[in-house]
């Protein structure tokens, strides 16, 4: 018999608030965390807004000389980690034992940002001017290796990098470890700070990025007349824990994750494989693995990044593995408010998967405008639905044809 795996805690620093409650009021409203890019220079690029954290201090989470020693993205991690372990009502070392809590969490592409900063100084004033630090500042794996460090988590530590899916792959892989018996406990979920402009320049010249300079209507998934996503930073982090160890300690609970999927396209290095194939397949393993059929699902937090193939070939997916339910489904991106937090992208949407389901609410699709025929599924256009939601499929699909599907469903 498997082993339950609930979530007990969440926290996150977005676009749309330094925490995940704020967050949370503000996506149910339809307010959009894009504005003008202040964190590159704009007149190098033809790309002009940005999904950016706002007002964020990491010294309220850390020792200040220490937070100069990390990247911006191992910040964010370190902020929305404490957060959940709070909200989780744990204390690791005193209630919890270090050895049975691990740390897993992803980043599609880690510190660029210092990575971009320390080279120019290479450049411009020879190697003494490099900060000692910077290696361990950009290296992907190390938001989980601080996480670790700040809160005493000595169980698995480790980093899913699998692109835009890798928050997803990351919380996945966590609940496979807690079913394995390897920990009690994860702290899982991604973050990600690449809002720089050689990122922006990459992105742009690979058509990926909308260079719509209107903030109310660039981020646009499955309008007709989308033309690719919006960059954003962030982190998204959930308390994953074994159902009788939450319940030993009187913790709350937000819902459980029953089901995972991760696949691989094997067809391009950016575009998705014709008509979602290995997102349908993904899909397909998480629903098998949750033991649920198709017309269960209640709603899909999808991928829905607003570039063409994406936005297309996801839908083409929904329809291919939900057959008729696919129509009575809602099917709704929270990327339009957030933008694309690349590996921090499926931590922040599983967040808000389980308040979803917590509070029976939809986040909408917004600047949703024009229909696409191509499109044709219930996209929860502009207006957040009210709905008793018992189960949520959240997909993250990523460059390298990486595919992961979780499953949350109401605990009782």
């Amino acid at each position: 018999m498997k082993k339950r795996i609930v979530i007990t805690g969440i926290g996150a620093v977005t676009p749309l608030g330094n925490d995940a409650f704020t967050t949370w009021e503000n996506i149910k409203n339809g307010v959009s965390g894009i504005g003008p890019a202040t964190r590159f220079d704009t007149e190098r690029v033809d790309v002009k807004i940005a999904a950016e954290v706002k007002d964020f201090l990491p010294e309220r989470f850390m020792d200040k000389k220490e937070s100069r020693r990390i990247g911006r993205f191992s910040q964010f991690a370190v902020a929305a980690s404490k957060m959940a372990v709070k909200d989780a009502g744990i204390q690791i070392g005193e209630d919890i034992d270090p050895e049975r809590i691990g740390v897993w969490i992803g980043s599609g592409i880690g510190g660029l940002g210092e990575f971009e900063e320390q080279h120019q100084k290479f450049l411009e004033k020879g190697q003494r001017r490099v900060n000692p630090f910077t290696i361990p500042m950009f290296i992907p794996d190390m938001a989980a290796g601080q996480v670790s460090i700040e809160l005493g988590a000595k169980g698995i530590n480790n980093c899913s990098t699998t692109a835009c899916a890798s928050g997803a792959n990351s919380i996945g892989d966590a609940f496979r470890a807690i079913q394995k018996g390897d920990v009690d406990m994860m702290i899982a979920g991604g973050a990600e700070a690449t809002v720089t402009g050689m990122t922006v320049a990459g992105f742009s010249n690979m058509t990926a990025l909308s260079k719509n300079p209107d903030p109310k209507s660039a981020s646009r998934p499955f309008d007709k007349n989308r033309d690719g996503f919006v960059i954003g930073e962030g982190a998204g982090i959930v308390i994953l824990e074994e159902l009788e160890h939450a319940l030993a300690r009187g913790a709350s609970i937000y819902g459980e994750l029953i089901g995972y999927g991760s696949t691989g396209d094997a067809y391009h290095i950016t575009t998705p494989a014709p008509d979602g194939e290995g997102a349908q397949r993904s899909m397909k393993l998480a629903l098998a693995d949750a033991e649920i059929s198709p017309e269960q699902v209640d709603y899909i937090n999808a991928h829905g990044t607003s570039t063409y193939y994406n936005d297309l070939y996801e839908t083409l997916a929904i329809k291919n593995v939900f057959k008729e339910h696919a129509y009575h489904l809602s099917v709704s991106s929270t990327k339009s408010m957030t933008g694309h937090l690349l590996g921090a992208a499926g931590a922040i949407e599983a967040v808000f998967s389980l308040l979803t389901i917590r509070e029976g609410i939809i986040p909408p699709t917004i600047h949703y405008e024009t229909p696409d025929e191509e499109l044709d599924l219930d996209y929860v256009p502009n207006v957040a639905k009210k709905k008793d939601v018992q189960v949520v499929l959240s997909n993250s699909l990523g460059f390298g044809g990486h595919n992961a599907t979780l499953i949350f469903k109401k605990f009782v």
